[in-house]
């Protein structure tokens, strides 16, 4: 049985990403995201209650330090703010906003939009 270069590369690659750390598996898997990006919403919740939503995030970034390259605290990315929670962007709602999200926080949710 003849196996095919490529099958071969990708049964190796597969093999090297399993015997990495589960940090290194994660770096890998978050810079695959971030070069691949995604159409992501972000709601973030007070007490239960939806208070804001980002749309069309390319990705949400963990922050480093600068001289220290440690990880901080927060992620953080780009997204249209949905104000009025309609889940669409309305003509007023067409620029893009940064946004900070802390570590600490429990109530948000990411996910990638279905739509």
């Amino acid at each position: 049985m003849r196996i095919s270069k490529g099958t071969l590369m990708v049964a190796v690659a597969a093999l090297a990403v399993s015997a990495c750390t589960q940090e290194t598996q994660n770096q890998i898997g978050r810079a695959m995201q971030n070069w691949t990006g995604t159409n992501g919403v972000l709601e973030v919740y007070s007490g239960g209650t939806l208070v804001r939503r980002f749309m069309n995030i390319d990705k949400m970034t963990t922050a480093s330090g600068t001289e220290t390259g440690v990880p901080r605290a927060y992620r953080f990315g780009y997204g249209n703010l949905d104000a009025n929670l309609d889940g669409e962007i309305d003509n007023s709602e067409q620029k893009k906003v940064y946004f900070e999200v802390s570590d600490y926080s429990t109530e948000y949710v990411f996910y990638e939009n279905p739509n």
